[in-house]
Protein backbone atom coordinates (compact mmCIF):
# COMPACT_ATOMS: atom_id res chain seq x y z
CA UNK A 1 0.00 0.00 0.00
CA UNK A 2 1.45 3.42 -0.96
CA UNK A 3 2.56 5.79 1.75
CA UNK A 4 0.56 8.96 1.98
CA UNK A 5 2.38 12.05 0.73
CA UNK A 6 1.88 15.31 2.56
CA UNK A 7 1.32 18.40 0.44
CA UNK A 8 2.82 21.66 1.57
CA UNK A 9 2.71 25.11 0.02
CA UNK A 10 5.94 26.28 1.65
CA UNK A 11 9.34 24.68 1.44
CA UNK A 12 11.43 22.84 3.99
CA UNK A 13 14.38 25.03 3.11
CA UNK A 14 16.54 22.89 0.81
CA UNK A 15 18.74 24.73 -1.72
CA UNK A 16 16.21 23.70 -4.41
CA UNK A 17 13.19 25.17 -2.62
CA UNK A 18 15.16 28.27 -1.62
CA UNK A 19 16.04 28.78 -5.32
CA UNK A 20 12.40 28.38 -6.34
CA UNK A 21 11.20 30.80 -3.68
CA UNK A 22 13.86 33.36 -4.64
CA UNK A 23 12.81 33.09 -8.30
CA UNK A 24 9.15 33.64 -7.40
CA UNK A 25 8.14 30.45 -9.19
CA UNK A 26 4.93 28.69 -8.08
CA UNK A 27 5.61 25.20 -6.74
CA UNK A 28 4.27 22.60 -4.34
CA UNK A 29 6.40 20.48 -2.04
CA UNK A 30 5.42 16.85 -1.49
CA UNK A 31 6.97 15.13 1.52
CA UNK A 32 6.76 11.41 2.21
CA UNK A 33 8.50 8.93 4.46
CA UNK A 34 11.45 7.49 2.53
CA UNK A 35 11.89 3.72 2.73
CA UNK A 36 15.63 2.90 2.43
CA UNK A 37 14.78 -0.65 1.30
CA UNK A 38 12.78 0.51 -1.75
CA UNK A 39 14.64 -0.49 -4.95
CA UNK A 40 13.91 2.80 -6.81
CA UNK A 41 13.87 6.31 -5.33
CA UNK A 42 11.79 7.65 -8.22
CA UNK A 43 9.21 4.88 -8.27
CA UNK A 44 8.91 5.19 -4.50
CA UNK A 45 8.18 8.92 -4.90
CA UNK A 46 5.52 8.30 -7.58
CA UNK A 47 3.82 5.64 -5.43
CA UNK A 48 3.91 7.76 -2.28
CA UNK A 49 2.48 10.81 -4.03
CA UNK A 50 -0.06 8.85 -6.09
CA UNK A 51 1.34 10.45 -9.26
CA UNK A 52 1.88 8.70 -12.59
CA UNK A 53 5.57 7.71 -13.01
CA UNK A 54 5.66 9.56 -16.35
CA UNK A 55 5.18 12.86 -14.41
CA UNK A 56 7.88 12.13 -11.81
CA UNK A 57 11.38 12.84 -13.11
CA UNK A 58 14.71 11.62 -11.76
CA UNK A 59 17.87 13.67 -11.86
CA UNK A 60 20.96 11.84 -13.10
CA UNK A 61 24.49 13.13 -13.48
CA UNK A 62 26.51 11.92 -16.45
CA UNK A 63 29.99 12.56 -17.78
CA UNK A 64 29.85 13.80 -21.37
CA UNK A 65 33.29 14.03 -22.94
CA UNK A 66 34.80 14.81 -19.52
CA UNK A 67 32.18 17.37 -18.45
CA UNK A 68 29.48 16.66 -15.88
CA UNK A 69 25.99 17.06 -17.30
CA UNK A 70 22.58 16.77 -15.63
CA UNK A 71 19.90 14.63 -17.25
CA UNK A 72 16.29 14.82 -16.05
CA UNK A 73 14.17 11.88 -17.24
CA UNK A 74 10.90 10.19 -16.22
CA UNK A 75 11.30 7.57 -13.49
CA UNK A 76 9.25 5.22 -15.68
CA UNK A 77 12.12 5.03 -18.18
CA UNK A 78 15.88 5.19 -18.40
CA UNK A 79 18.47 7.60 -19.72
CA UNK A 80 19.69 7.13 -23.29
CA UNK A 81 23.34 8.11 -22.89
CA UNK A 82 23.93 8.46 -26.62
CA UNK A 83 20.93 10.81 -26.95
CA UNK A 84 22.22 12.85 -23.99
CA UNK A 85 25.65 13.23 -25.63
CA UNK A 86 23.99 14.33 -28.87
CA UNK A 87 21.78 16.86 -27.02
CA UNK A 88 24.86 18.66 -25.67
CA UNK A 89 26.91 18.27 -28.88
CA UNK A 90 29.09 15.62 -27.29
CA UNK A 91 30.39 12.32 -28.55
CA UNK A 92 30.40 9.99 -25.56
CA UNK A 93 28.44 9.86 -22.32
CA UNK A 94 28.67 7.62 -19.27
CA UNK A 95 27.14 7.81 -15.83
CA UNK A 96 29.24 10.00 -13.53
CA UNK A 97 30.99 8.65 -10.47
CA UNK A 98 28.34 8.89 -7.69
CA UNK A 99 30.76 10.49 -5.22
CA UNK A 100 31.75 13.14 -7.76
CA UNK A 101 28.07 13.78 -8.58
CA UNK A 102 27.27 14.27 -4.89
CA UNK A 103 30.25 16.51 -4.27
CA UNK A 104 29.57 18.66 -7.35
CA UNK A 105 25.81 19.07 -6.87
CA UNK A 106 25.81 19.29 -3.07
CA UNK A 107 23.10 16.63 -2.84
CA UNK A 108 23.12 12.92 -1.91
CA UNK A 109 22.27 10.20 -4.42
CA UNK A 110 18.53 9.66 -4.49
CA UNK A 111 18.04 13.30 -3.50
CA UNK A 112 19.85 15.15 -6.30
CA UNK A 113 17.72 18.02 -7.54
CA UNK A 114 18.22 19.80 -10.84
CA UNK A 115 17.64 23.03 -8.86
CA UNK A 116 19.91 24.78 -6.38
CA UNK A 117 23.01 22.76 -7.16
CA UNK A 118 26.34 23.79 -5.67
CA UNK A 119 27.82 24.13 -9.17
CA UNK A 120 25.55 24.93 -12.12
CA UNK A 121 25.91 22.16 -14.69
CA UNK A 122 24.59 21.89 -18.26
CA UNK A 123 21.11 20.38 -17.96
CA UNK A 124 18.96 18.42 -20.39
CA UNK A 125 15.28 17.78 -19.64
CA UNK A 126 13.56 14.97 -21.51
CA UNK A 127 11.19 16.37 -24.13
CA UNK A 128 8.27 14.34 -22.70
CA UNK A 129 8.11 16.86 -19.82
CA UNK A 130 6.58 19.42 -22.19
CA UNK A 131 3.46 17.25 -22.45
CA UNK A 132 2.56 17.84 -18.78
CA UNK A 133 1.21 20.92 -17.00
CA UNK A 134 3.41 20.05 -14.01
CA UNK A 135 6.13 17.54 -13.24
CA UNK A 136 7.79 16.44 -10.01
CA UNK A 137 11.55 16.44 -9.37
CA UNK A 138 13.60 15.95 -6.25
CA UNK A 139 13.47 18.89 -3.87
CA UNK A 140 16.96 18.08 -2.63
CA UNK A 141 16.61 15.19 -0.24
CA UNK A 142 15.16 11.70 -0.20
CA UNK A 143 11.47 11.83 0.65
CA UNK A 144 10.94 15.36 -0.67
CA UNK A 145 9.71 16.24 -4.16
CA UNK A 146 8.81 19.56 -5.73
CA UNK A 147 6.06 19.96 -8.33
CA UNK A 148 6.40 22.75 -10.87
CA UNK A 149 5.80 23.50 -14.53
CA UNK A 150 8.34 22.05 -16.96
CA UNK A 151 8.64 25.54 -18.48
CA UNK A 152 9.74 26.99 -15.12
CA UNK A 153 12.19 24.12 -14.59
CA UNK A 154 13.65 24.64 -18.06
CA UNK A 155 14.02 28.38 -17.47
CA UNK A 156 15.58 28.09 -13.99
CA UNK A 157 18.14 25.46 -15.01
CA UNK A 158 18.79 26.83 -18.53
CA UNK A 159 17.91 23.32 -19.67
CA UNK A 160 17.82 22.02 -23.19
CA UNK A 161 14.68 20.02 -24.06
CA UNK A 162 15.58 16.86 -25.97
CA UNK A 163 14.39 13.25 -26.29
CA UNK A 164 16.91 11.63 -23.90
CA UNK A 165 14.74 8.96 -22.25
CA UNK A 166 13.84 5.49 -23.42
CA UNK A 167 10.99 3.37 -22.17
Amino acid sequence: MPKKAKKQQQSGGTPATVALTAAGVPFTVHAYEHDPSHPSYGEEAAEAMGVSPDRVFKTLVADVDGALTVAVVPVAGSLDLKALATAVSGKRAAMADPTLAERTTGYVRGGISPLGQRKKLPTVLDASAAGHATICVSAGRRGLEVELSPTDLTHLTDATLAPIARA
